[in-house]
């Protein structure tokens, strides 16, 4: 299990040569939906951020 870990971890930056325009449009295809995945998990979080309250009773009223 650790190996399989480690020759993961080590093959994300491996860069690989592309040879076909099949095998770049995987790729491309690959980044984009870990793009995509990055930015609906982080644009929540951000909307919270902005849009955050204090809670009742905190200013005064």
């Amino acid at each position: 299990m650790i190996e399989m870990l480690q020759n993961f971890f080590q093959s994300i930056g491996e860069v690989r040569s592309v040879v076909t325009l099949v095998d770049f449009y995987q790729y491309i295809k690959g980044v984009e939906y870990l793009i995509c995945v990055a930015f609906f998990i982080s644009f929540p979080m951000f909307y919270r951020y902005i849009h955050h309250t204090d809670a009742p009773g905190r200013d005064g009223r």
